[in-house]
């Protein structure tokens, strides 16, 4: 792709290298708020000494006249000036103070990757973001969590297309965007999805007093979103489906032995879990349930399902039918 560059002021140059294709969560940006007449200050980060120029990569060309800024055509390299801005005066709106950059009254056409440099050798560089609008809402992002015992650790998924970074953290510094919070990130797969693995430090032995407070952050279109969830371990918490390991003819019944999943807390006997049997009838093809481990006999295939017995959590997946031979 062809490379465009603006000098302006001696200040500032705009080149078209696809920022708008962020695909990952930046190490390094800066949230601007809306409608804020305050400047935000980007920091060029070094430990040497001497004048830096800063470098503006814009989005896409197709981009470019959307965000409301129009190039001369025919204009491929080298500087040239843009005969016409439309909305914002990037140059009024942009000053240097040494290794800082200020840039009042952000809008859309100066978002994306500022950088600085010093001759050809780039020296940091950082996202200017905006914040979503407050009407934005969160539960279209269609985040789902999911426990699948009480162990140090549970899964997120989160499935929205709009989405081009994606991060979750828990506790306090991440609710208030913290350096020390730990934050997971997510590749986001094939079909959209996100997801994410996240550890936690409730004890599985006591009585859950202490919500989770999950906070998620997100880029949609260098605009930047943080939304914070918070809810009980136990209200998320779906085993794994069971181990149907024998089944015994008795006088009058069928005797079902369940296993519990693998990754089901232990000990089985303070982490009990209660099955469903769904069995169909040799007879007549008729389904039945049942939650005791006894079923009726000539029962042609039976599936089980498995959930906590003292919190009464969602139930897990079926197994897969197994034909009964007993």
């Amino acid at each position: 792709m062809k490379t465009l560059s603006l000098w302006i002021s001696g200040l500032l140059f705009i080149s078209l290298n696809g920022a708008h294709g962020l695909n990952h969560f930046p190490d390094n940006f800066v949230v601007a708020k809306r409608n804020d007449k305050s400047p935000v200050t980007l920091t060029c980060r070094t430990e040497t000494e001497g004048a830096v120029t800063w470098k503006f990569h814009v989005p896409e060309m197709e981009d470019v006249q959307q965000n409301g800024l129009k190039l001369s055509e025919g204009a491929v390299t080298g500087k040239f000036h843009v005969p016409e801005m439309e909305d914002v005066d990037i140059e009024g709106n942009v000053k240097q103070n040494g290794l800082k950059l200020s840039v009042s009254e952000v809008d859309t056409p100066m978002l994306g990757n500022y950088s600085c440099w010093r001759g050809e050798d780039m020296l940091s560089s950082t996202y200017l973001l905006l914040e979503a609008e407050e009407e934005d809402d969160f539960d279209s992002l269609s985040i789902s969590c999911r426990a699948k015992s009480y162990d140090c650790n549970f899964s997120c998924e989160w499935t929205h297309s709009g989405q081009t970074g994606v991060r979750l953290g828990l506790g306090h510094d991440c609710r208030e965007g913290r350096k020390l919070c730990h934050w997971v990130s997510s590749d986001q797969l094939v079909d959209g999805r996100f997801q994410f693995e996240l550890p936690h430090s409730l004890s599985p032995y006591a009585e859950e007093t202490t919500m989770l407070e999950l906070t998620a952050e997100a880029i949609v279109n260098l605009s930047f979103l943080r939304r914070t969830k918070r809810f009980y371990l136990r209200d998320i918490v779906q085993p794994d489906y069971p181990k149907i390991v024998k089944c015994q003819e008795g006088n009058e019944n069928l005797n079902v032995t369940i296993d519990a999943p693998s990754s089901w807390s232990t000990p089985h006997s303070f982490f009990s879990l209660e099955h469903e049997i769904e069995y169909v009838l040799k007879d007549d093809g008729k389904t039945g349930r049942s939650s005791s481990a006894l079923i009726p006999k000539r029962v042609s295939k039976l599936r089980v399902r498995s959930r906590d017995s003292l919190v009464l959590s969602a139930w897990s997946q079926w197994t897969p039918w197994k034909n009964v031979t007993c």
